[in-house]
């Protein structure tokens, strides 16, 4: 219908518009038909060139113009003509309709029998502007006689660059169709030097013609997912453009329906154990990073130091050591085998989503403000204040709940390396994505595990004394910075009125634990009004709810002048060759936020941007968003941050997740 209304509007055209606009000889396209041979042999077929070269600013269109304009139609005269063969074509998006065009002189080669003497062509076409279409027509002849069938050398170089622009066969393409999307995997020979690629369907019923198509690569294939087509069904053909080395190939293929490889996915005998070690690699030292975030910090040093008060035998801060370890790596193995079920019962969710349901947040709330006034010095829980009475029970035990505290607490954070580790947990097999989200928990408990494992180490732990007392009392600031951060997401989330009951939630906590402390000062035992404050905490949790946002501008730094994301956007933009800076947030997400208070927040980056005409497009995901969730996806992450950046050239930049002024000012010229 889109293709329809766009030909009846060409046609209904003002006349007064279309003559201003045609020249002296009536058309916008000079048609040349050219042999290559003018004496073919008799009974062999020759080869003629209908060569299209339209006027500056102007378009022809391939043989699937795409969601507008129509194809050459070729009527011949002295001749039985086959079919045209058509060079590769490019995009062009036009009011938010994709065309598939040439911009530039197109050559069509067609094999033509049975010719004694002059052939014609009447070719019928359809040329545009980005404002106005025109259908013309156009009569070209060539003489012909018999003869040896000859090439004729004056126009052998115009016949071999005409070849050379014809897409090349190549068997082997699969397709597969999931949840609305379509992936087309090709084997091409190095994938991984590919820097762009489009497909172009052969006809309508196999893609979304205007969504973006996301290119990665899966062990020895190319891979490129968009939106599909409803009617998507049976072999697909289509030409796959790519650009490597600075220069553009395109291949001819046909795609049977099959199996694709998830995006980032490795070889099968080879790729996936290389993968894995990387992947596990990086997650361990993810892991170590997260132990220097605000929200971690304090919890570490306090079991660290709580060695440091001595009493205990090297035996048991092994045994410490261990217990920690395996809360750490049970509470993110656990996250991630409920993230790989979620995913595999058909629901599009990544790292920290828990924290997409404003009532987790609000329950985090509660707890990071009961381990700020246990730092504080408010109440005592046993030998270490983890806000829960779990992690006060002494011995392994204690430690044991101290180490899932540590990781649950930890899942706002996403720090460098995390972001492909985890990526790559999503696409591996589902075991070696489970050790993967072992790892990181490894990671964060490696440094406790040193410490009960290294006594030279512990003997460097500063001695008990009061000073303890202070510092207690100094980590508490990060973990009330903390709570203040997640009241400030969960406004964000559940607005003002969520908001009121989390911090009305909190505020209950804190007069439970003062009434609790004040009773501990005085050696007075008595449980139930910290109970029956705990209990309305909760309730005043559950009744938090999420805000339904309609909004459609984005929270960026001004300068940037940022778009919300979407991906018709993001296909606008890159169809005219415009560079852009995509990114993916969430106010949940301590990383991004530090990002964009600080490298995106610049003013010499708003200044790079705006003199290299970078767009920014924002991506919010603080209450999930399934089309955001697989776009991330498709990129081979798990979770934000994402930041990626779209040259002119139609290459596309994965950035790394500590921005820089320098990174992003380097990339705007």
């Amino acid at each position: 219908m889109i293709r329809f209304l766009s030909l009846l509007l060409a046609l209904l055209a003002p006349i007064a518009a279309v003559a201003d606009v045609l020249p002296s000889g009536g058309n916008n396209v000079r048609v040349e038909l050219i042999a290559e041979s003018a004496a073919p042999a008799p009974g062999k077929p020759v080869t003629l060139a209908i060569v299209l070269t339209p006027k500056p600013g102007w378009h022809t269109y391939w043989s699937n113009p795409g969601e507008a304009g129509f194809a050459p139609k070729a009527t011949w005269t002295g001749a039985t003509a086959g079919s045209l063969r058509f060079p590769v074509p490019v995009t062009l998006l036009v009011s938010g309709l994709m065309n598939y065009v040439y911009e530039a002189p197109a050559t069509l080669l067609v094999d033509v029998t049975g010719a004694t003497g002059p052939v014609s062509v009447k070719l019928n076409y359809l040329v545009c502007t980005t404002e106005i279409c025109v259908p013309e027509s156009a009569e070209a002849s060539v003489a012909l006689h018999p003869g040896d069938g000859a090439p004729d050398p004056a126009v052998a170089a115009r016949f071999a660059a005409a070849r050379a622009a014809l897409p090349v066969p190549l068997a082997g393409a699969h397709y597969a169709l999931d949840k609305g999307r379509f992936a087309l995997g090709v084997p091409v020979a190095d994938p991984a030097g590919v820097t762009a690629a489009y497909f172009f369907p052969a006809a309508d019923g196999a893609v979304d013609y205007s969504s973006p198509q996301v290119v990665s690569v899966a062990g020895k294939l190319l891979r490129i997912e968009t939106k599909a087509d409803p009617k998507a069904r049976g072999s697909i053909d289509g030409v796959l453009r790519i650009e490597r080395g600075g220069k553009a190939e395109g291949f001819a293929l046909s795609a049977s329906p099959g199996s694709v490889p998830a995006a980032g996915a490795a070889g099968k005998r080879d790729g996936t154990a290389t993968v894995f070690a990387t992947a596990l690699l990086l997650a361990i030292a993810g892991g170590v990073i997260l132990n220097i975030m605000p929200c971690v910090f304090p919890i570490l040093s306090l079991k660290a130091l709580s060695l440091a008060k001595g009493g205990s035998s090297p035996a048991d801060a092994r045994r410490d050591a261990l217990a920690y370890a395996a809360g750490v790596i049970v509470v993110c193995t656990g996250l991630g085998a409920l993230i790989l079920g979620l995913r595999a019962a058909g629901t599009q969710v990544g790292w920290a989503f828990q924290l997409q349901d404003p009532r987790v947040i609000a329950g985090l709330l509660l707890l990071t403000t009961a381990i700020a006034l246990n730092l504080a010095g408010l109440f005592e829980l046993g030998n270490f204040g983890g806000g829960q009475s779990l992690a006060s029970k002494p011995g392994a035990a204690g430690s044991f709940w101290t180490g899932a505290l540590a990781a649950f607490v930890a899942t706002p954070c996403t720090g460098p390396f995390m972001a492909g580790a985890l990526g790559a947990a999503l696409v591996l097999p589902p075991a070696a994505g489970l050790l993967v989200f072992a790892g990181l928990g490894l990671g964060l408990a490696l440094p406790f595990i040193a410490i009960g494992f290294v006594p030279a180490l512990r003997r460097r732990l500063p001695k008990p004394g009061a000073w303890m007392a202070t510092f207690r009392s100094i980590l508490s600031i990060p973990m009330f910075l903390t709570a203040l951060a997640l009241a400030w997401v969960l406004g964000r989330q559940a607005g003002v009125g969520g908001m009121t009951l989390g911090i009305g939630g909190a505020m209950l906590i804190g007069l439970a634990l003062w009434w609790y402390g004040s009773r501990q000062r005085a050696f007075v035992s008595g449980w139930p009004p910290l109970l029956a404050a705990a209990v309305a905490a909760v309730a005043a949790v559950a009744l938090v709810v999420p805000q339904t946002s309609t909004a459609t501008t984005v929270d960026a730094p001004a300068g940037l002048a940022a778009a919300k994301f979407s991906e018709p956007a993001l296909a606008a933009l890159t169809a005219v060759h415009t560079p852009a800076f995509v990114y993916f947030t969430a106010d949940w997400c301590l990383t991004c936020k530090v990002n964009e208070r600080g490298a995106i927040a610049s003013s010499d980056v708003a200044a790079a941007f705006k003199r290299g005409g970078v767009k920014t497009l924002v991506g919010d995901w603080t209450n999930g968003d399934p089309v955001l969730g697989r776009f991330i996806e498709a990129h081979n992450r798990a979770g934000v941050p994402l930041y990626l950046f779209y040259h002119r050239d139609g290459r596309v930049e994965v950035l790394p997740q500590v921005l820089t002024v320098a990174t992003l000012t380097g990339l705007a010229v």
